[in-house]
């Protein structure tokens, strides 16, 4: 289950005050909490190509290089996708006669070539893009609305969000849907994967009629409680099925909670910052394994795991190795999982802004090689990635350079990344020098991929999608031409 912009700070479990995800809090009550983990980039595209490819971004071809340390993701106008080189979680579970279903957004490109089911997955229910909108149609179409192959409509046409009452039935139809594959395939005694990627705390934020105004917290509160009554469901119906110990479910957002247009947005809990943004609150994620029978209920594990692990660990729960001709950045989490180490391993997390490696955690330490929040244009005109929460010198406006001397923080200590621990003492010293080795083996082993979000065009945007004609739904596109996309954060 994968959330869109929902912040670590978002659950009752990690103290958010409203206490408005009971089904959450219980799930992590049966199962267990990763307070440690990250996603691999703090955008969406990037983050799903990351989960789906078990390898970082810089590898998998989900950056640009048009500009240094840029932020860059699918919107309808980019030429590219996952690359064809890439082998995704689905096509690999195929080995072992699993079936596969995405519902919700895809956003790992939208022309034909790179829609979900000619990537592994045999179902889908769901959009290729964000539900931004609406839009005049002579200008920019409405993204349409999947049902496998074939659209079935379109955003703010057949399928409505309201963005003066905030109602759309969106998350409802993507709980119907993660219900109805899990009966079918119970049923048919047929091993599935399911991932489930509701997008309801993205802006345009949205929930259906029986959850509006029902949180302490706003829209952004009733969007959050519908999906914990989802994931709630979703759980229960594992338990009707008499299928929960057969079945392995995590819980995670793509990112961090979008701070740059409070105030009903997301809360990161302690950490600094938000999505776009390579610090904590960018990239650290609400995460809960449960498997009843096998994960022990109420464990805590603060391993540094990330999100490329689920592809590893799935890939170990269903008895298949990984291919061996790449790299591959997760590392199998079955035996933290299932309480077989009790040790935590020493592993880097590596914090990835487009082409440039940002900062390293390795234990309770980060050390950061370049400081960013965003620019000063974009920050003049009102956009910051950090409100409230300046610290001099690290939630720099223009990109700095801290490579021969890394800003270091205790995250222990502080989680917040206020306080750099100072250059002259000793435990700076021993940090850097346990956390060089790492970066230094790290960047020379990197064979980056081909960057796939270099190039925009008008025309590729989703005018005519497949099943466009039978609907009467087709639009007609201006011409061909292409050009460097151009990325301001």
């Amino acid at each position: 289950m994968l959330m869109d912009d929902m912040g670590w700070g978002d659950l009752g479990v990690f103290g958010q005050p409203s206490k408005e995800t009971p089904n959450l809090d219980a799930m992590a009550a049966q199962g267990m909490l990763l307070p440690n983990f990250y996603t691999a980039n703090p955008l969406c595209s990037p983050s799903r190509a990351a989960l789906l490819t078990g390898r970082l971004p810089v590898r998998n071809g989900f950056y640009t290089t048009n500009a240094h340390a840029r932020n860059a993701y699918t919107p309808q106008e980019i030429v590219g996708g996952i690359s064809k080189d890439e082998i995704l979680l689905p096509q690999m579970l195929k080995k072992k006669g699993y079936v596969s279903k995405i519902v919700g957004k895809w956003h790992l490109g939208h022309r034909p070539q790179y829609l979900p089911l000619e990537n592994g997955f045999d179902e889908w229910f769901g959009a290729p893009n964000c539900h931004f909108g609406p839009y005049n149609s002579s200008i920019r179409p409405n993204i349409p609305v999947y049902n496998n192959s074939e659209m079935l409509g379109r955003y703010y046409e057949e399928f409505k969000i309201d963005k003066e009452t905030g109602e759309s039935n969106l998350t409802e139809m993507y709980l119907m849907e993660g219900l109805d594959f899990i009966l079918r395939q119970s049923k048919a005694q047929q091993p599935f994967f399911l991932y489930w990627a509701a997008d309801a705390t993205h802006a345009p934020v949205y929930a259906s009629k029986r959850f509006l105004g029902k949180s302490q917290r706003g829209r952004y509160g009733d969007a959050v409680m519908e999906l914990d009554y989802s994931v709630g469901q979703i759980l229960a119906w594992l338990q009707t099925l008499g299928i929960e110990n057969n079945t392995f479910v995590f819980f995670t957002s793509d990112n961090g909670a979008a701070l740059m247009s409070a105030p009903n947005e997301g809360s990161n809990g302690p950490f600094l910052c938000g999505k776009e943004t390579t610090f904590e609150g960018g990239m650290r994620e609400p995460a809960i394994a449960w498997w009843p029978g096998h994960i022990k209920g109420g464990t805590v594990s603060f391993q540094l795991a990330n999100v490329m692990d689920l592809f590893t660990t799935s890939l170990a729960l269903a008895g298949i190795s990984p291919p061996d001709d790449r790299t591959f950045d997760g590392m199998d989490l079955t035996p933290v999982l299932l309480s077989q180490i009790h040790q935590l391993q020493d592993r880097p997390i590596f914090f990835y802004r487009g082409n440039e490696l940002m900062a390293v955690r390795l234990g309770q330490y980060k050390a950061h090689y370049w400081t960013w929040s965003n620019s000063w244009k974009e920050f003049r005109t009102g956009i910051n990635f950090c409100p409230g929460q300046d610290v001099p010198g690290v939630t720099t406006h223009e990109q700095k350079e801290h490579t021969m001397q890394p800003i270091i923080f205790h995250l222990g200590r502080d989680p917040g990344e206020k306080f750099p621990l100072s250059v002259l003492t000793k435990e700076y010293q021993d940090v850097l020098s346990r956390i060089s080795p790492f970066v230094e083996q790290h960047k020379k082993s990197l064979v980056p991929g081909i960057p796939q979000l270099n190039m925009c065009d008008m025309a590729v945007m989703n005018w005519a999608p497949a099943g466009c004609e039978k609907l009467g739904k087709c639009l007609k596109g201006p011409e061909s031409k292409p050009w460097k996309c151009d990325w301001p954060h």
